[in-house]
């Protein structure tokens, strides 16, 4: 395994601190060319992660690797996936309004009792109104895509998009987690722990909204990522032409240019916010995440007043940018919605009039008539959440998502007398929301560490892997008395997973210079992995609908709560 330690980048200089960096003679002289861009890398960077690619062998794992896990994932998510072929859990909603979606444009009602035709294939059962829907529509349009490629009367094509953007999510966070630690072998590790956790296999197996919702914010926390590299070395480079020149780099460092990576990174968090809302918590802590980096290279590359340059030539463009785009990637992902007069609400505004003075052009009129209907249709959507308390029996307090002590179940089934496929005179069939619990217990423990890394070695990459666990998590803290589930966790889970492989990133670096220590925790961290994968694969039947027998169910019963 290769360690991370050292400079800005392996953590002790980046995450919000303001102590002084290692000096750097940034001051021209005569030097070879070049030297004065790559000292200055070397304050923004570690050494270990300047060097990832350098060799031929790391080049070929940093991809290798990753796509490893992801066929690992690929089968723990694509075999069997449409057992069981009915639907299962709120399926019953996205699934149906997937496929009006994709046969009508907008989501039609359905009449009473539906499921049993719809899993039959009789599938255009469906009334001629609109359904009233609170959520937006990206997630379902993605289960349309795989109605489309798979044919709607295969329940395994009602699960198809997850099980893709499943598969791609594990790949997507070795690459990350490779590029934050500095490290191809803890990149793996990372993929790993997600390929074949409980809470990763159950939604990228069920055709709910929510494996959508993680998928988009963790592209956008890996295009952030890639932005946070490509403005180091952006600023590496023009800050030593500065130097280079006698100029120096002045009070507020140099403008980088235009931020591709950033402005990609919007857009998926437009999309997340096009599945779920809760993406917006997201937006949020991410965009602050990014400025907080900005901020803190600005400063190593020694620019005078950096706090101020961040705000002025970082921070401020990041809002002028960031934030329309996700706006208008949002508004984009309803373009159905008002291209159809039928879609619900559509129309709000006919029994509405609105009053726009004569000189206003029909066209303007129209779109204005079409946003207050927007509007209108997006508050009853917020009085619908926000109102939403009516008990269930699987609702969750989040104090307890972490250590997945309520678990939701998504499918259920018990036979008896021998009628069961297992061979028992009981048998049972299960989807339960549960994660691998030595690995949620391991990361909620390692969160600890995590926070100790921010507070008193002030690591950004502690910032970072802690970062989607305060968008994802924190929020729900301040609404228990909502209808919620502890299934949520999954559009914060990779952050788990980053938590857990960064306790053991920070283990490997203290006993990555002594060899007898180095063996030992090579040891002791192969064991932990191992026994991660042999939790998994002891839960695997109950998070798959697998027919076993009632006893062995009860087995994976570990606490009361799960039942």
């Amino acid at each position: 395994m290769t360690g991370t330690n050292g400079a800005d980048d392996a953590g002790t200089q980046d995450a919000s601190t303001v102590t002084t960096p290692p000096r750097v003679d940034l001051v021209k002289h005569d030097r070879p060319a070049g030297q004065t861009e790559q000292a200055l890398l070397r304050r923004l960077f570690s050494d270990r992660f300047l060097a990832l690619g350098v060799t031929a062998q790391d080049r070929l794992w940093g991809w290798l690797g990753p796509l490893l896990v992801a066929v690992v994932a690929g089968i723990a998510r694509f075999v069997n996936l449409g057992n069981p072929s009915t639907l299962v859990f709120d399926e019953t909603y996205y699934v149906k309004g997937a496929y009006t979606l994709l046969h009508l444009g907008y989501e039609a009602d359905w009449p009473d009792e539906p499921n049993p035709a719809f899993e039959a294939g009789n599938q255009d059962g469906y009334l001629p109104a609109a359904d009233y829907v609170v959520h937006p529509p990206v997630g379902k349009w993605m289960i349309a895509l795989g109605l489309r490629l798979g044919g709607s009367e295969n329940p395994w094509a009602w699960r198809l998009a997850p099980a893709v953007v499943g598969v791609i999510a594990v790949f997507l966070l070795a690459r990350t987690a490779r590029r934050l630690f500095g490290s191809t072998a803890f990149g793996i590790v990372a993929g790993g722990i997600m390929a074949v956790d409980g809470v990763a296999i159950v939604h990228s197996r069920t055709g709910l909204l929510d494996v959508f919702l993680m998928f988009w914010v963790l592209v956008a926390f890996a295009l952030l990522v890639k932005d946070r590299e490509w403005f180091r070395r952006r600023l590496a480079e023009r800050s030593a032409a500065l130097i280079d020149s006698g100029r120096g780099v002045g009070r507020d460092g140099p403008v980088v240019g235009i931020r591709w990576w950033r402005l990609a990174a919007a857009v998926a968090l437009g999309l997340a916010c096009g599945t779920k809302w809760s993406g917006l918590y997201f937006v949020a802590v991410f965009c602050l995440l990014s400025v907080a980096w900005d901020a803190t290279a600005r400063r190593s590359v020694g620019a005078r007043q950096w706090h101020i340059g961040s705000v002025l030539l970082d921070g401020v463009p990041a809002a002028a940018s960031m934030l329309p785009t996700v706006l208008v990637t949002y508004l984009l992902s309803w373009s159905a919605w008002f291209a159809n007069p039928r879609s619900y609400d559509r129309q709000w505004f006919v029994s509405h009039p609105g009053s726009y003075p004569d000189w206003v052009p029909d066209v303007m009129v129209g779109w204005g008539e079409a946003l207050r209907s927007f509007w209108q249709y997006h508050e009853k959507m917020l009085a619908f959440h926000t109102g939403l308390d009516n008990p269930h029996t699987y609702m969750a307090n989040p104090w307890g998502w972490l250590l997945q002590l309520r678990p939701t179940s998504f499918y259920w089934r018990k036979t008896e007398n021998f009628d069961g496929g297992c061979g028992a005179e009981a048998c049972a069939r299960a989807i339960t929301s549960v994660g691998n619990p030595l690995v949620w217990w391991l990361a909620t423990a390692a969160i600890l560490v995590a926070l100790y890394a921010v507070v008193l070695r002030r690591d950004w990459r502690a910032v970072a892997v802690l970062s989607g666990i305060v968008a994802g998590w924190v929020p729900w803290l301040f609404f228990p008395e909502r209808t919620i589930f502890t299934f949520y966790t999954i559009a914060f889970a990779p952050w788990m997973y980053l938590t857990l492989t960064y306790a053991l990133v920070l283990v490997w670096e203290q006993v990555a210079d002594d060899p007898r220590l180095r063996r030992r925790a090579l040891r002791v961290m192969g064991a932990l992995l191992g026994l991660i994968l042999v939790v998994s694969i002891f839960f695997y039947p109950v998070w798959t609908a697998m027919d076993i027998p009632y006893d062995f169910w009860r087995a994976h019963m570990w606490l009361r709560s799960w039942i």
